[in-house]
């Protein structure tokens, strides 16, 4: 058995084992983070979703083994953030979390898209979300959140 050593929430970790388990299996079991959850297993609703390079990745279809020597963060780490505290802030003043199942998801893929352009149209944000399914909020509200986290994040991202 081989380590693979990557940064997880922005500390260095090794993990030992086998180099074919799930990204999401080695999160929840081995660190204890239960933010990324198992929803469908096959990459389709985004609910063990992660940042990794500031990319968002389904961790259900990320073999261990393709881990090494990442930048890998979920909701645990990314709630240190000021980012966060704005994507928090703005998905409650829309109205954006109802059950909460995606939510982790859905605000990495959020960070992901910001991260990547900062000032999105409404389309941009429902391609840049197109990976996360919610099936209370019929989207509007989080697509709203996100540009208003935009709006009011200016310079952050």
């Amino acid at each position: 058995m081989a380590n693979v050593n990557f940064v997880l929430n922005h500390t260095p970790v090794a993990v030992e084992g086998g180099l074919n388990r799930r990204l999401l299996d080695v999160l929840r079991t081995d660190f204890g983070l239960k933010g990324p959850k198992e929803g469908c297993g096959e990459g389709e609703c985004g609910a063990c979703a992660v940042l990794i390079d500031h990319r968002i990745v389904n961790s259900c279809l990320m073999p261990l083994a393709n881990c090494e020597g990442k930048d890998i963060v979920t909701i645990e780490g990314f709630s240190e953030t000021e980012r966060f505290t704005v994507l928090q802030k703005a998905y409650s003043e829309c109205g954006a979390v109802q059950c909460g199942f995606c939510t982790p998801g859905m605000i990495l893929a959020s960070e992901s898209l910001l991260h990547a352009n900062p000032h999105p149209t409404e389309e941009e944000v429902r391609i840049g979300l197109s990976g996360n399914l919610c099936r209370c909020t019929g989207y509007n509200m989080i697509v709203k959140a996100v540009l208003l986290a935009a709006k009011e994040g200016e310079g952050l991202w």
